[in-house]
């Protein structure tokens, strides 16, 4: 998986003395207006923070659920209107047959015990990837679907 660096240029640090940070990328890039579905088997995983990752393989033909705007979703500790998000989900335009995958990080996951996803795993998530899905095919979570078993991501379990 490829991760995104940055340099971290203070001014008052001298030639030589200016370090290299590695940054996570905040979420103002994702479109949230626009809820993508994608489902798949995990091809590998990264349990580790800031934030746990996977990459996902799509099948060759992907398709929205028949039930997926009715869905249960459990309730979390931050405000979310997970039934519009349902209700607006739709599939990627972009035709990469591997996504990587942005889960929550590793406490949040254990809030809401998620068992950590292994090679081989059949998921489901819905979250955000990019404005007008350029760059790298990257997805943020909201919902991880793993089994019978649904996990909100932006927040602990209410």
């Amino acid at each position: 998986m490829q991760r995104r660096t940055v340099l971290s240029l203070p001014l008052a640090l001298g030639p030589g003395l200016l370090p290299l940070a590695r940054a996570h990328h905040g979420w103002s890039s994702f479109d949230q207006d626009r809820p993508i579905y994608l489902q798949g088997r995990v091809h590998s995983v990264r349990w580790q923070n800031p934030h746990a990752e996977l990459v996902l393989e799509l099948p060759a033909s992907l398709s929205l659920p028949a039930d997926l705007a009715r869905r249960a979703l459990p309730a979390q500790s931050a405000p979310v209107d997970g039934k519009a998000l349902l209700a607006k989900a739709q599939l990627p335009r972009r035709q990469d047959r591997r996504w990587e995958i942005e889960l929550a990080p590793l406490s949040r996951m254990q809030a809401w015990r998620v068992t950590p996803l292994q090679v081989g795993d059949e998921i489901a998530v819905l979250g955000f990837t990019f404005q007008d899905e350029k760059g790298e095919a990257i997805l943020r979570v909201e919902y991880l679907f793993v089994g019978d078993k649904i996990y909100g991501l932006r927040s602990s379990p209410a």
